[in-house]
This record gives structure tokens, sequence and C-alpha cells, in this order.
């Protein structure tokens, strides 16, 4: 009875060691999503008003490569959309960005994997401003290009030896200047995140013995 049990210990530590050394290959795929609505009181002739409604989603698909264990290099690909509706108003903000990411793996015993990681590259971001209030309609629309960086962080839990579930959060600076008429305009746009995805590990393929 002993040995059976240690037997299905084994087999359960087994499970939780994921795929994580040198050669191997993760592929994630993190989506992350929030709705903030806000009420102003206007005190102004005992009057009140709703204030803004803010929905956000993004999406961050990443490959990497472990070039020592535990050590993952990569790429990941980003795209983030803000709408905010306030009072005939509809702001949407979308920013797809690309970046060289580096992310550290703790792998243990357990089957909570916690992990930090930074990245840093382009981005694009696209303002589209829409106004119906007051017999005034219309709209406008901008576009900046720059610089961005991230850092992450977060916990893989390792449903199998190969496929995790993420959670985790995340910290965005989009950075750019342009110069309008001779005037000096920066943009910095920041995103502070949770999301939650899946990492899928690929082990390397054992090299042949040479005979």
């Amino acid at each position: 009875m002993k040995k059976l049990l240690l037997a299905g210990a084994v087999a359960l530590f087994g499970l939780s060691n994921a795929q994580m050394t040198k050669g191997d290959w993760v592929i994630s795929g993190n989506t992350g999503f929030g709705f903030n609505s806000v009420t102003t009181k206007i005190k102004a002739e005992g009057q009140s008003a709703d204030g803004p409604k803010v929905s956000t989603f993004s999406l961050t698909p990443s490959v990497g490569y472990f070039v020592i264990d535990k050590l993952a290099v990569g790429i990941d690909l980003g795209l983030t959309s803000t709408t905010t509706k306030y009072t005939g108003t509809k702001d949407t903000t979308t920013s797809f960005s690309v970046m060289p990411t580096a992310t550290y793996y703790f792998a243990n015993d357990s089957k909570f994997v916690p992990f930090l990681g930074a990245g840093i590259g382009y981005a694009t971001v696209k303002n589209k401003e829409q106004v119906n209030a007051m017999g005034v309609s219309g709209s406008t629309e901008t576009t900046a290009d720059g610089l961005a960086w991230k850092v992450k962080g977060g916990v893989t839990y390792m449903a199998t030896q190969s496929l995790g579930i993420n959670l985790g959060v995340s910290y965005d600076q989009f950075s750019n200047k342009e110069t309008y008429m001779g005037t000096d305009v920066k943009t910095h746009v920041n995103t502070f995140g949770v999301n939650v995805g899946f990492s899928y590990f690929i082990k390397a393929k054992a090299q042949k013995s040479d005979k």
C-alpha cells in the first residue's frame, strides 16, 4: 500500500513539473477586460449626472524560447482597446504593440509556478472621437507611433505537464513625441491590467546519442 501511495505521489509531482528547460518552447495567449462606471454628483442647483462609462479589452499572444532553464525570451504582441462613453461622446483608443520580452519562471515541485517578465518595443496608438450631442455630430481621428515597454507578473497553474493556466497583472507604457506647427506634443499612455489565459509548453526533442 505504501509503495502504491509513493508511486501516486511521484506521478503527481511529475505532472506538476512543467517543461521549462533549455531548448523548450512556450506559447501563450492572455486576455483581459474590465468595466468601470462612475456617478458624478453635481452640487450646483441640487442636480446630479452619470459619469463616464469605460470598458477595456486586451489580447496578448506570445511565443518564447528557453535560452536557459526557467528563462524564456521571445515576442509579445499586444492589442488593447478602451472605450469611454459620456453625454453623447464616444472616445475609443486602440493600441497595437510588438515587444521582445524575457520571462523568468520560478519552477518548483508545486503546480503553481510564479513568473516575472519585461519587454520593450514598438507600438502604435489610434484615437477616434465621435460626438453626437446637442445637434452637433462628427468624428476626429489621430494616430501616433512610438516606444513602448511593459512589466508583467503572476502565477501559472500547471493543469498538466504541458498546459498551464495563467493569472497575472501587467503594466504598459507608450511614449510619443511629435512636432505640430513648431510645438512639441508629447503623448503618454499608461495601462494597468489584470489578465487570464493559458500557456502551452513544448518539450525540446531529445538529442540522439552518438553511436
